[in-house]
């Protein structure tokens, strides 16, 4: 039993990852906006997160390499290789940066709660500690111990979302009739709520802390259970939201957890949100560097070790966008909403190549995904990909102004084409004799 538990505490790395700022804003909106209505994304990405993250971990225990060097080995001799490898490092970098935007905001709008002063003094102060972790590799005691800040600021949310005493029929519904509101706020929502808990670098991280150690069964038992945890704290995020009265705020969310666990409330959610906002300002710039280092860097290559040029250079990029977007002064509820959505686009792209990867015997020999995983991997794909696209095509009509009569039939015909593009990857590896 105490090894399980050290074993669930061990991925609980992950789940901690994707509960930070954007998922509390994130979720709590949603909740506030469209009720229950939208629980369905989070139980999905829930599930998507397990499927992917278990697929990363497998091929680290398997193959020994981590996923940016399997990506590279498995197009080292393509004429594509150069384009592979520049635009998965684009994609991660760009989320990492988008995704670090919402940490800054999301742990300034949390130190407000608890004191005041002026904002840029509190971002530069924000950043600088964050430089300093990054370079002194001393992050493991820091994380813990705002971690658990963290996991204060998860049970308060469930203890207010057992308060708000949501009606069963209402959550059931929610959870397992998926729907897709009106309007581009709604599906910006939809994908942010998948982006926040399935995040595309955490995949790489995931990768990445895998060790020889574990076994499969292991890995999985406690992976999964980390990760449900997770969404389970995120679905009691929107469930708190449904309690926000008026327009959605931060002070809305901050008056819902009052409601149900007390005067703490204010230290509970401006402490919470600034741990979760600094911890992922730290591990976004790290999971850019590092998958830079595994997709570009060569074994001693000196510029791609802690400290060095190229290492430096890409989590500094990464960290110094976030800034900039503290320092702007924008407001951090859309700001945030945006990046998570903007991770939800990246992550079909991202899973192709694992979709890939997995299925290479040079790579994994007989721990290929057999039919069920690749299954559930071509589920997980067309779904995203079928919401990135319904997203993009409702921006473009909106900012064209371009009306069309039947919504159905146009996302029906989404529907196909997410089908017909995931199928010519991922049909070849379904057909295939798998166990």
């Amino acid at each position: 039993m105490r090894k399980r538990l050290l074993n669930i505490l061990f991925w609980s790395v992950i789940s901690a990852a994707f509960i930070g700022p954007g998922t509390v804003t994130t979720a709590a909106k949603a909740g506030a906006e469209y009720g229950y209505r939208l629980l369905w994304a989070l139980l999905f990405s829930t599930f998507a997160c397990i499927v992917l993250q278990e697929a990363a971990a497998r091929l680290t225990l398997v193959s020994g390499m981590n996923l940016g060097e399997a990506i590279r080995r498995r197009y080292r001799d393509s004429s594509l290789f150069v384009w592979v490898v520049v635009l998965v490092t684009g994609a991660i970098i760009l989320g990492s940066a988008a995704y670090e935007a919402g940490n800054i905001l999301g742990a300034l709008a949390g130190i407000h709660f608890i004191v005041s002063g002026p904002a840029w003094l509190w971002v530069l102060l924000i950043t600088l500690f964050a430089a300093l972790m990054l370079s002194r590799r001393s992050l493991s005691l820091v994380a813990n111990a705002l971690g658990a800040v963290v996991a204060v600021m998860g049970i308060a949310f469930f203890l207010t979302a057992v308060a708000v005493r949501p009606d069963p029929a209402a959550l059931v519904k929610g959870l397992l009739v998926p729907g897709l509101p009106p309007g581009t706020g709604g599906g910006l929502l939809v994908l942010g709520l998948i982006g926040t808990t399935v995040v595309p670098y955490n995949l790489f991280l995931g990768s990445g802390v895998a060790g020889e150690r574990q076994s499969l069964g292991e890995m999985r038992f406690g992976l999964s259970v980390a990760v449900l945890l997770g969404g389970l704290i995120s679905m009691a995020v929107l469930v708190t939201g449904t309690a926000v009265q008026g327009a959605f705020s931060y002070e809305g969310v901050v008056e819902a957890l009052r409601r149900g666990t007390g005067e703490w409330a204010v230290l509970i959610f401006g402490g919470g949100m600034l741990a979760a906002g600094f911890t992922s300002a730290v591990t976004a710039p790290l999971a850019s560097a590092l998958t830079a280092r595994s997709l570009f860097g060569e074994k001693d290559d000196a510029r791609w070790k802690e400290g060095g040029r190229g290492f430096t250079l890409v989590w500094g990029g990464v960290l110094l966008t976030g800034m900039l977007f503290g320092l702007s002064g924008i407001r951090p509820v859309p700001a945030i909403i945006l990046a998570q959505a903007l991770n939800g686009l990246i992550l079909p792209f991202v899973t192709l190549f694992l979709f890939h990867v997995m299925n290479d015997p040079s790579l994994l020999g007989e721990k290929v995904n057999g039919l069920f995983l690749n299954f559930l991997m071509f589920l997980v794909n067309w779904v995203t990909l079928t919401l990135g696209l319904w997203q993009v095509v409702r921006v473009i009509l909106g900012v064209t102004g371009t009306a069309v009569a039947r919504q159905g039939l146009l996302l029906t015909g989404i529907v196909a084409v997410a089908f017909a593009l995931d199928a010519r990857v991922g049909l070849r590896y379904l057909l295939r004799k798998g166990s």
